[in-house]
């Protein structure tokens, strides 16, 4: 298996329109295997709120997340070992709250059962009423709702043929589990791993764009549904829109984001390419942040949002930093 394992539109408001490659041969005749050149360092997914603070503390007291960055008007949250989501003032962001919330996270658990018993006496609302495990299916989980719609899919992965490649690298997670006395989470309770859901028309399509032009590994093959390794212990997960929880739509308040060393590869590579639209011809390095972050979007076939970012050495990205280079 090949190396397994963007925050533009938060920190800086471009305007500028997409573009495309005005050096396209170059990039078909190089034909990088792009994760594995560029690599990725962890994941992250961007959510966008009208009331940042109030989501932060859902996540914050309700869930057990840390957040090792606080920008103000962004937040970035540490669900799993390496994997994070950013919670942002749709006011300063590139999305707007009101968009359509076509997206899920997948929280992965090895303790479904007492996830259930804490959130569905918590008073955090749930999409699903029931929790079933029923014994033999690959997966097993239930779907919660956050304060402005996103939905947080609670899942455990299982021993099945349909997981064979899945397994071994959950099992060489750590469960980060939430600090003592800092939320309502109940002991023992944590997550280890992410999957961004992302909802398609063209499953085809998107499938040879993440694989072939991406250079994303495929380790689940759900039919609907496939799953890659995004970075650190976060995962990607295009969807069917026939049958996921969302159907396709144009605008999409969410970003996915891959972390990295070498954004300079990646921004070169992706700028080059015939088949990938960027949102502006250079890094930027400027705006809410100061120059605490290097950055660039592009967007996938069908109009979601990808970002790269490498994080400056500096005092308020020092736990990330940390999390980040943790072994």
């Amino acid at each position: 298996m090949k190396k397994i394992l963007a925050m533009i539109g938060v920190f800086v408001m471009v305007v500028a329109m997409p573009v495309s490659s005005s050096n396209g041969a170059v990039a078909e005749e190089q034909n990088v295997d792009a994760m594995s050149e560029f690599g990725a360092t962890a994941s992250n997914v961007f959510f966008y709120y009208k009331d940042v603070e109030a989501a932060t503390a859902f996540y914050r007291d309700k869930l057990g997340l840390r957040v090792v960055v606080d920008y103000g008007f962004a937040k970035i949250m540490q669900v799993a070992p390496k994997s994070f989501v950013t919670l942002v003032d749709s006011a300063k962001g590139m999305h707007h709250a009101d968009e359509p919330k076509t997206t899920a996270i997948a929280l992965v658990t090895d303790q479904l059962d007492g996830w259930w018993d804490y959130v569905s006496s918590s008073g955090i609302e749930l999409r699903s009423k029931e929790y079933n495990p029923v014994e033999g299916r690959p997966h097993h989980g239930f779907v919660a709702v956050d304060p402005e719609g996103y939905l947080l899919e609670f899942e455990r992965f299982n021993p099945h043929p349909e997981n064979e490649h899945l397994m071994p690298v959950l099992d060489s997670f750590e469960t980060l589990y939430p600090e003592e006395g800092a939320s309502e989470v109940p002991e023992g309770l944590g997550f280890k791993a992410t999957i961004v859901w992302f909802y398609y028309k063209d499953m085809e399509n998107i499938q040879n764009f993440y694989e072939n032009i991406l250079g994303f590994d495929l380790i689940v093959d759900q039919g609907w549904a496939k799953i890659y390794p995004m970075g650190g212990t976060g995962f990607f997960g295009p969807v069917d829109e026939q049958r996921g929880m969302h159907r396709f739509t144009e605008m999409k308040a969410v970003t996915l984001s891959i972390l990295t060393d070498n954004i300079e590869g990646w921004f070169n590579y992706m700028k080059s390419h015939p088949q990938i639209k960027i949102r502006s011809d250079h890094l930027s390095e400027e705006g809410n942040t100061g120059n605490k972050v290097r950055t660039f979007v592009a967007y996938d076939p069908e109009g979601y949002y990808l970002e790269w970012d490498v994080f400056a050495d500096v005092p308020d990205n020092k736990a990330l930093l940390e999390a980040i280079r943790k072994p």
